[in-house]
C-alpha cells in the first residue's frame, strides 16, 4: 500500500524523498510490477477465463444430462351426511396408477366395509408416491452443437486478442508513465537551477548597484525574473506531483529516482514494415476477424435449429403406496426410447433468428474494415509523430549547445561591462526554454515509438521485458476445457458435424514465450518475434494441449510456460 498524504506534499519532491521512497528503479522493473499487480489486466484476466467457460458449455451439447425426479401424493375424502351412496372406509390400501408418474388412481382394492352414509357420513384416504432417474443422450442435433462450438472456439480467440490488447494498453500506459516522471524530474531539476543562478544574478546586481554601477531599473529586472521563475519552480513541483500519482495508479507503488529508459527494441525501420507488422499482429484487428468468424458459425447454428434432432432416451423408475411402506409392494418401470424430433413450424422464430444472425455477420465483417482503417490510422499517426520527435531533439540539442555557448559569453561581456543585466536575463530565459524543449522532445519521441510499437502489436512484456512470469490464456483453458466429458463424445462430435459447412477459416496463434533470469529489457537490437497473419497461421499449430477424447478441428494449443496468475 502506498501513501495518499506522500502524493499530495509538497515536501515530497525533495531529494531525499526520490532516494527513500520504494519504487521501480527500472522501467522493466515498472513493467513487471504493473503486468503482475494492475487491476485492469487482472480483470481481464478473469473475463477471459469466463469466456473459457463458454466453451465448456457448448460442447455440453454431445453430452448426456442425468435428471431424478418423484412425487409423493395423499388426499382424504370425507362424505357428507346426507350421502345416498356407500363409502368404502380406507384400510390404507391403494389402487394402482395409471401409468408412472401420471397422477391418476382408483380407489384401493383392498378390503372394505360398505356402509350406507344416510346419516352418518364416512371418509376415505388414499396415497401414491414413485421416482425415477432419466438419462437423455443427444446423437444428432443437426450440426447446431457443432456450430455453437466452432463460435465458442472463436470467441475464446477473439478474448485471447483481447486481453492482448489490453496488456498492449498497459504497457504503454507504463511507458508513458515512466516518462511523465522523468520529464517532470528533469524539468524541476532545471528550474531549480534556473532560480539558483537568478538568485546569484541577482545578488551580483545588488552589489553593482550598491556601488554605482548599475541603477535601480537592472536591480527591478533582475527581482522580477527570479520571482517568475520561482513561480513557475512551484507549479514544477505540483506537476511531478501529478505525474507521481498516475505512475502510482498505473504501476501500484510510488516511483523514486528513475534510471534512464532504454532504447525500445523491434521499431520498423521504414512506414511499410509497421503496417505490414500491424496487419498480422495488431490485436484489435485480429480480434475483429476472429469474432466475425464466430458469427459466421452462429448463423450455421441458427440455420440447424431447423433440421432433425435425434436422442435417446431410457428411464427407471419405482411406484406404490407410501403408507403402509413396503418395499416389494412397489412396481419397478423401466423404458427406453429413441426420439425424433422435426421443427414445422415456430411461428416465425427460427427464420427471425437466421436473419438477425446474418446481419450480425454482415456487422462483424464491417468492423473489421473499421478495425484496420483504424489501424492504419494509429501507425500512420506514431510514424508521424516519431519522426517530427526525433527531427524536434536533433534541432533541440544543438538550441541547448548553442544556447549555452551564448550564455557563458554574456556572462563574461556582464563581468566587464560589455553586457547588460537584461542581455544576460534574456539569454537565461532562452538557455532555459531551450533545455525544457529538449527534455520534452525527448519525453514525445519515446512516447511516441511505444505508441507505434503499440499499433504494431508489438508493445507486449514479452516482447519488452526478460525475467517474468506470463501469463498463459491456454492453461487456464486446458483446466476446464474437458470438463464433463465423455468417452463416446468424439463419436456423437463426429455423427453431428456431418454436413456442417466448412467456415475456411484458421485460427491465430498467440506467441508465448517464458524466460528465466533477472527482469530486464530487452535489448533494442532484438529481431522481431515472429508471428504469422491470420490467413497463413495452419491449423497444425494448436492452441490448447489435444486430447485424444476430442473431434478434430477443434481448440488446440502450443505447449503452455509456467505463466503469473493470481488462481495458480
Amino acid at each position: 500500500m502506498f501513501s495518499r498524504r506522500a502524493l499530495v506534499c509538497a515536501s515530497a519532491v525533495s531529494t531525499a524523498l526520490f532516494g527513500g521512497a520504494a519504487s521501480a528503479e527500472t522501467l522493466a522493473d515498472a513493467i513487471a510490477l504493473a503486468y503482475q499487480s494492475n487491476p485492469t489486466l487482472l480483470v481481464q484476466r478473469a473475463q477471459q477465463r469466463v469466456l473459457d467457460e463458454t466453451y465448456v458449455q457448448a460442447r455440453a451439447g454431445w453430452r448426456p444430462s442425468i435428471s431424478v425426479g418423484g412425487q409423493a401424493y395423499w388426499s382424504r375424502t370425507d362424505f357428507g351426511h346426507e350421502s345416498l351412496s356407500t363409502a368404502a372406509i380406507g384400510n390404507g390400501s391403494t389402487g394402482s396408477s395409471t401409468g408412472l408418474g401420471s397422477g391418476s388412481s382408483t380407489i384401493g382394492s383392498g378390503s372394505t366395509t360398505p356402509i350406507p352414509t344416510a346419516g352418518l357420513g364416512g371418509h376415505y384416504e388414499y396415497n401414491y408416491g414413485y421416482g425415477q432417474i432419466t438419462a437423455t443422450q443427444p446423437l444428432y442435433t443437426g450440426g447446431k452443437t457443432a456450430a455453437t462450438v466452432d463460435a465458442a472456439e472463436a470467441t475464446v480467440l477473439a478474448g485471447r486478442q483481447g486481453l492482448r490488447g489490453v496488456e498492449t494498453t498497459l504497457v504503454q500506459n507504463v511507458v508513458t508513465a515512466y516518462e511523465d516522471v522523468r520529464r517532470d524530474q528533469q524539468i524541476l531539476k532545471i528550474r531549480t537551477d534556473n532560480a539558483a543562478l537568478l538568485r546569484d544574478q541577482l545578488s551580483e546586481t545588488q552589489t553593482k548597484f550598491q556601488v554605482g554601477q548599475l541603477n535601480r531599473t537592472d536591480v527591478a529586472q533582475g527581482q522580477a525574473q527570479l520571482s517568475s521563475a520561482e513561480a513557475l519552480l512551484a507549479t514544477s513541483k505540483a506537476q511531478l506531483q501529478i505525474s507521481r500519482a498516475e505512475y502510482t495508479a498505473v504501476v501500484g507503488q510510488n516511483p523514486g529516482e528513475l534510471a534512464s529508459e532504454p532504447a525500445l527494441p523491434g521499431l520498423p525501420a521504414t512506414v511499410d514494415q509497421a503496417f505490414d507488422a500491424a496487419e498480422a499482429e495488431s490485436p484489435s484487428l485480429l480480434q475483429a476477424q476472429i469474432t466475425e468468424q464466430a458469427s459466421r458459425s452462429k448463423i450455421v447454428a441458427a440455420k440447424a435449429a431447423n433440421r432433425p434432432t435425434v436422442s435417446a432416451q431410457a428411464s427407471f423408475g419405482a411406484e406404490g403406496t407410501l403408507a403402509p411402506f413396503g418395499v416389494r409392494d412397489f412396481d419397478r418401470v423401466v423404458s427406453g426410447a429413441l426420439v425424433y424430433s422435426q421443427p414445422i413450424f415456430t411461428g416465425g422464430v427460427n427464420s427471425s433468428l437466421i436473419r438477425q444472425a446474418i446481419e450480425q455477420n454482415g456487422s462483424d465483417r464491417i468492423a473489421i474494415e473499421g478495425a484496420r482503417r483504424s489501424m492504419v490510422q494509429a501507425v500512420a499517426q506514431a510514424w508521424n509523430t516519431m519522426q517530427g520527435d526525433k527531427a524536434s531533439v536533433i534541432s533541440n540539442v544543438q538550441q541547448v549547445s548553442a544556447a549555452e555557448v551564448a550564455y557563458e559569453g554574456l556572462r563574461e561581456q556582464y563581468r566587464v561591462g560589455l553586457s547588460t543585466t537584461l542581455d544576460v536575463l534574456i539569454q537565461q530565459q532562452t538557455l532555459e526554454n531551450a533545455q525544457l524543449s529538449l527534455a520534452q522532445a525527448r519525453h514525445d519521441e519515446y512516447v511516441a515509438e511505444a505508441a507505434l510499437l503499440a499499433a504494431m502489436g508489438r508493445l507486449e512484456v514479452s516482447d519488452l521485458v526478460r525475467g517474468v512470469q506470463l501469463y498463459d490464456p491456454a492453461k487456464s483453458f486446458n483446466k476446464v476445457r474437458h470438463a464433463g466429458s465423455t468417452p463416446w463424445e468424439p463419436l456423437v462430435a463426429a455423427i453431428d458435424m456431418v454436413g456442417e459447412p466448412d467456415l475456411g477459416a484458421e485460427r491465430p496463434t498467440v506467441p508465448s514465450t517464458v524466460v528465466s533470469g533477472d527482469v530486464d529489457m530487452v535489448p533494442a537490437d532484438r529481431p522481431p518475434a515472429a508471428s504469422q497473419p491470420l490467413s497463413t497461421v495452419q491449423p497444425t499449430t494448436p492452441l490448447a494441449d489435444p486430447a485424444p477424447s476430442d473431434p478434430p478441428k477443434r481448440l488446440g494449443d502450443h505447449p503452455p510456460a509456467e505463466p503469473f496468475s493470481p488462481h495458480d
